[in-house]
């Protein structure tokens, strides 16, 4: 074991861990976050996706002594104020999920892809959005709800 400290949504969390520890595992089970999930435990699946320092990654074969920067969850999205991202706000409003559960690697692969791309083709939007895998097939209403984001995100740029 040995002290690894981590900035996870803002916040620092210092923690005895084996280094080995996949991140998915620290920050279920250790910080109590749920947004991340497990699903393949193989990287393949996409569910347990964290943005690091704004990077989509999977944190399931993640060490936590690789991590590096800001982790952010689906928790860690929401601001201050209490309102949704724009992604998260596109998922309702284009109703995109129906069991839920690729939903957390979909919402922060989104963000990952607008806060580098803020006006994404369809097919840069498939390209970065397919390899999270949707069990329901939501695929076309994922697509749309990146494009209404990129939409609700383009205001808030311009007055950059």
């Amino acid at each position: 074991m040995q002290q690894t400290t981590l900035r996870v949504n803002g916040e620092t969390h210092t923690l005895d861990l084996d280094p080995t520890t996949p991140l998915l595992y620290v920050l279920r089970n250790d910080l109590g976050l749920r947004g991340p999930r497990f699903g393949c435990g193989l990287a393949q699946c996409g569910t347990c996706t964290v943005l690091m320092d704004g990077r989509a990654v999977r944190s399931c074969i993640l060490p936590v002594s690789r991590t590096r920067g800001e982790i952010t969850t689906l928790e860690g999205l929401s601001g201050e104020d209490g309102r949704l991202h724009p992604v998260q706000q596109a998922w309702i409003d284009e109703q995109v999920p129906q069991c839920g559960f690729c939903q957390n690697g979909q919402i922060l692969a989104a963000c990952a892809l607008l806060d580098r791309n803020p006006n994404p083709t369809d097919d840069e939007i498939r390209s970065r959005m397919n390899p999270i895998l949707c069990r329901c097939m939501t695929y076309y209403r994922i697509q749309a709800a990146v494009k209404r984001a990129a939409d609700a995100m383009a205001p808030a740029e311009a007055d950059r």
